[in-house]
């Protein structure tokens, strides 16, 4: 048995998978074994002794690991998908705006492959030994590695495993195994020689069809000659943006593997370690998402409904694709509830900054997210709009909802809230209520009181409303009627249509989001925290 393990000091692994834009902040995990193999050339080619390792024992060495099955894969459970951004220089003095995406990864935590029917002789065990203590980082150069030989996997645990049909679902518990990812791997020096043979007569006899003149090639078939080499090595060998340059949508040396790794095997927000706040079984189900919101130009907070219901349109369009038309999460829906649910689905709403612009949007489902519903807002990317381009999203953390109390207003704790966005009453007024000032400010705190203890009996009470007569983004002054108050559902029942700015005031201090009224869910009769 031969074992690889890689662990990385600093607690960061940098890789973008083949046929990705960096900018998509996507991290290849697990690490393809293409990845493994051509980094061990690169190190032959850049530190070793050539007459110490001859040329002959790195071909022998890498052939037999591409000849033998796929490996098993150990990756760390804990490992945490994060990302920083940045702006860099340029052309015309612009700035572009840069995603860098890492595995985020216990110090002391490895990444294992393990090829079970590979046994190394002495010479290859001492290239292979000399290979990995020269590898000083892994992927990108901020992922520094400290790589050896296993010699007891008897203690890890293969938690990524080259994938079989029909194994999605076990059989007798009814659990999903995992979910597939698919990785590149080298051919073997046999495979490559039968693709290629095949490949360039294919190529001319399509030559000969398209062309009467003599078989020089040109510069195109050139570059394409140029990255189909007849020696094995320098095939796996050839750089990428030459490659790239040739049209090929794959390295034509490597070959795709089906792997099914756990699910949600790089989280978006890190396991809490200390004891939770209740013990229900929804306690450890997320149920806050928090997204960056990137376009021009921005929506601004006035179109908060059309902004919501514009991302819950393309959350369930994410989940359709992922999971299939009949299996939308209801908490994303919002359909097929039970009755006593209580405001527990999905609630969308825009997180403004402080000049009306929603850089930010949250996605809250008090009831908590279940598997297939994070699955489908960790792969949520782009919102469409009316008119201009697609907003383009990225999620910043998904998690227990006082974990996003520090980065926004609308997740913290406070006793007094104010109004974001317009409170329209969710039930009709009688008439008699409209008699006086005073019997209107009555009965709108009775329908806010009623609304609020319909989600939970043990809340605080609501011990004072105030209306507002405007709130201000960025030096605006914004009253009601500058505000979209309408759905775009058909055959909605609004009793109110004008709206009002208030102020509440509970008896103990809340955790929010807050989201009162009608079209609650969409953004309207949105709270932030006085102050």
């Amino acid at each position: 048995m031969l074992s690889i393990a890689l662990t990385f000091p600093g607690g960061r692994y940098h890789a973008t998978s083949w046929g990705r834009h960096v900018n998509e902040a996507d991290v290849a995990w697990p690490p393809d074994p293409w990845r493994l193999v051509r980094a061990l050339i690169a190190l032959w080619h850049r530190k070793l002794d050539k007459t110490a390792y001859p040329r002959a024992g790195l071909v022998a060495l890498l052939s037999r690991m591409a000849s033998a099955d796929p490996p098993r894969i150990r990756l760390p459970e804990d490992a945490i998908h994060a990302h920083t951004r940045h702006y860099v220089p340029a052309k015309s003095d612009r700035r572009t705006l840069i995603f860098d995406a890492f595995a985020r990864v216990a110090p002391d935590d490895p990444i294992v492959f393990s090829w079970t029917d590979l046994e190394l002789t002495t010479e290859e065990a001492a290239l292979l030994d000399a290979l990995l203590s020269a590898m000083s980082y892994f992927g990108r150069a901020e992922s520094w590695t400290i790589a050896e030989r296993a010699t007891r996997t008897c203690a890890f645990t293969f938690n990524c495993l080259p994938a079989v049909e029909g194994d999605r679902v076990d059989q007798d518990t009814g659990e999903v195994r995992g979910e597939i990812v698919r990785l590149l791997a080298p051919l073997s020096p046999g495979s490559y020689a039968t693709f290629r043979s095949k490949y360039l007569e294919k190529a001319g006899a399509d030559l000969g069809a398209a062309t009467t003149r003599a078989t020089k090639p040109n510069a195109t078939q050139k570059k394409l000659l140029a990255t189909l080499p007849d020696d094995w090595l320098d095939a796996i060998s050839v750089d990428t943006g030459d490659l790239q340059a040739a049209g090929w949508s794959a390295p034509p040396a490597a070959q795709v593997l089906t792997y099914r790794r756990p699910l949600q095997a790089l989280k978006v927000v890190a396991t809490r370690t200390g004891p939770r706040r209740r013990s229900s079984p929804m306690a450890a189900a997320p149920t806050t998402a928090r997204f960056a919101v990137y376009g021009k130009p921005l929506p601004r907070i006035e179109y908060a409904v059309r902004t919501a219901e514009a991302l819950r349109v393309a959350t369930l369009s994410v989940a359709r694709c992922e999971l299939g038309e009949g299996a939308i999460p209801p908490e994303l829906s919002g359909h097929g509830l039970d009755d006593d649910n209580r405001h527990a689905h999905a609630f969308w709403l825009p997180d403004p900054n402080g000049r009306g612009e929603v850089e930010h949007v949250l996605i809250h489902a008090p009831g908590g997210f279940s598997t297939d519903a994070a699955r489908a807002l960790m792969a949520l990317k782009t919102v469409k709009r009316d008119e201009g381009e697609p907003l383009r999203l990225m999620l910043e953390g998904i998690g227990a909802v006082h974990l996003f109390g520090d980065v926004t207003e609308l997740a913290a704790e406070s006793a007094v809230w104010r109004s974001v966005t317009p409170y329209l009453h969710p039930w009709h007024l009688k008439r008699r209520q409209f008699r006086s000032p005073e019997a209107l400010h009555a009965a709108l705190l009775e329908q806010l009181r009623r609304e609020w203890h319909a989600r939970g009996d043990d809340r605080p009470d609501i011990v004072e409303m105030r209306v507002l007569p405007e709130v201000r983004f960025g030096g605006r002054a914004l009253r009601p009627v500058h505000f979209h108050r309408f759905r775009r559902k058909r055959g909605l029942v609004q009793p109110d249509t004008l709206g009002r700015l208030i102020e509440l005031r509970f008896a103990a201090p809340i955790r929010g989001p807050l989201a009162l009224g009608f079209a609650c869910h969409f953004g309207l009769g949105l709270f932030r925290p006085a102050g």
